[in-house]
């Protein structure tokens, strides 16, 4: 199938459309843009993909940067999709894949849709690019600009940052702006930046961060086929907004026949869009408190999106504890040698969840995203207790070893 009407700009709150290429971040109303797309040039087919390298851009046709721009990227994408299976028999599921995005090239999802959107803010001639952050978004954003020969400048929580999310923005050489508060603080400062021409805000509010990011919704289709479920770590729900939208297109375009449903997850200490989910109301929260500093995040900007993703795909939104968060962590690393950063082991223990509630029965295929790699978070990985034996000498450790081995 191929669509031939103009790639468009589109509010989603009122309607208004705009030229592709746009510097806009916002409509005149304040609504949300999205990237229409409405034009494919070519005949696309799961074999012109698979004809390609595994990553991002294997599905250039549905992404609709310009033919000339010069693509920035770092081959982000083509990330493991695993089968989960020791996991799985302690969840109770025949079929837990894990898509493993920390696999990424500054460890986390954020690079799909970061290669995107700094190949157009050097389409469009920016000279520096800006975003508030826990982490993830910085760290990926540093790497890209100095990819594309841009200015970073990062805006983040004071003392609300991993330790190895903002060691990446130093070692890439990043201006780091501190501000006193959490994420939604200096989420403001974007906001604020939003239609100043002098930089370009790459937080997800940027539609095209969303047509980078979708593409993991192509890459589980074409490995696996449509799954049953699909289980998301949801911070500012744009990965939950991008995966959707990237699903949508694929049935568009008569590459999938079905969708799968989309199970949210939030820590309980920030959890306003799984609230509004079974309450009916949106309610911003002010105070938030989680481990999992990658969803620490009290307002979400995609807080509509991600409802109308749920309400779409019949799914559900649940929360988990910090204890639960922790714990999925530990499972994934001893059961099937994966480490993830707890943002991400929010989502299988939403899963172990989901089953325990009958939401997600033992028998259905199952893909929990995890967003993003341990190292992210070394000080929760050291926190943790293991055996540790001190010895004198190499003898000593020798006889220790044979002892452990004998005793099983």
């Amino acid at each position: 199938m191929v669509l031939d009407a103009p790639n468009l700009l589109i509010c989603e709150k009122c309607g208004r459309e705009y030229e592709l290429l746009s510097r806009r971040i916002f409509c005149d109303c304040g609504g949300l843009l999205r990237v229409e797309l409405r034009s494919v040039d070519a005949e696309v087919s799961w074999e012109l993909f698979r004809s390609r390298k595994f990553y991002v851009w294997r599905y250039r046709e549905l992404i609709p940067v310009p033919k000339d721009a010069e693509v920035v990227t770092l081959y982000e994408g083509g990330t493991p999709l695993i089968r989960a299976s020791n996991l799985g028999r302690s969840l109770r599921l025949t079929n837990l894949y894990v898509k493993f995005e920390g696999a990424n090239p500054t460890g986390s999802f954020k690079d799909r849709g970061m290669t995107v959107a700094i190949t157009i803010a050097k389409y469009l001639g920016v000279r520096a690019v800006v975003c508030a952050s826990t982490g993830n978004t910085s760290s990926s954003m540093a790497a890209y600009a100095r990819r594309a020969g841009l200015k970073p400048i990062l805006v983040v929580p004071k003392n609300g940052i991993a330790k190895g999310k903002m060691g990446q923005g130093l070692l890439y050489g990043a201006t780091v702006i501190e501000v006193e508060g959490g994420f939604d603080t200096a989420m403001k400062v974007i906001m604020e930046l939003a239609n100043d021409l002098k930089v370009y805000p790459l937080n997800s509010v940027n539609p095209w961060r969303i047509e980078g990011q979708k593409t993991v919704g192509y890459e589980i289709v074409d490995e696996l086929g449509v799954p049953d479920w699909v289980v998301l770590p949801v911070g500012n729900a744009g990965n939950i907004t991008s995966l959707w939208k990237g699903l949508k297109e694929l049935r568009a375009l008569g590459l999938i026949k079905r969708l799968p449903k989309v199970l949210a997850v939030q820590a309980e200490g920030a959890s306003p869009i799984v609230k509004a989910f079974h309450n009916g109301k949106y309610v911003p929260e002010t105070k938030v408190e989680t481990i999992a500093s990658a969803i620490r995040i009290g307002n979400p900007v995609h807080w509509e999106r991600a409802l109308r993703v749920l309400n779409e795909s019949r799914g559900y939104a649940l929360s988990v504890s910090d204890l639960e968060i922790l714990n999925a962590q530990k499972d994934l690393a001893r059961l099937e040698g994966l480490g993830v950063e707890p943002a991400s082991a929010a989502s299988i223990a939403g899963v172990r969840k989901a089953v325990d509630l009958g939401i997600i029965r033992g028998d259905e295929v199952v893909v929990a995203i995890a967003t993003g790699h341990a190292l992210k978070d070394p000080d929760v990985m050291l926190s943790y207790e293991v055996d540790r034996v001190v010895v004198a000498d190499a003898e000593a450790a020798v006889k220790t070893i044979e002892k452990l081995v004998m005793s099983g």
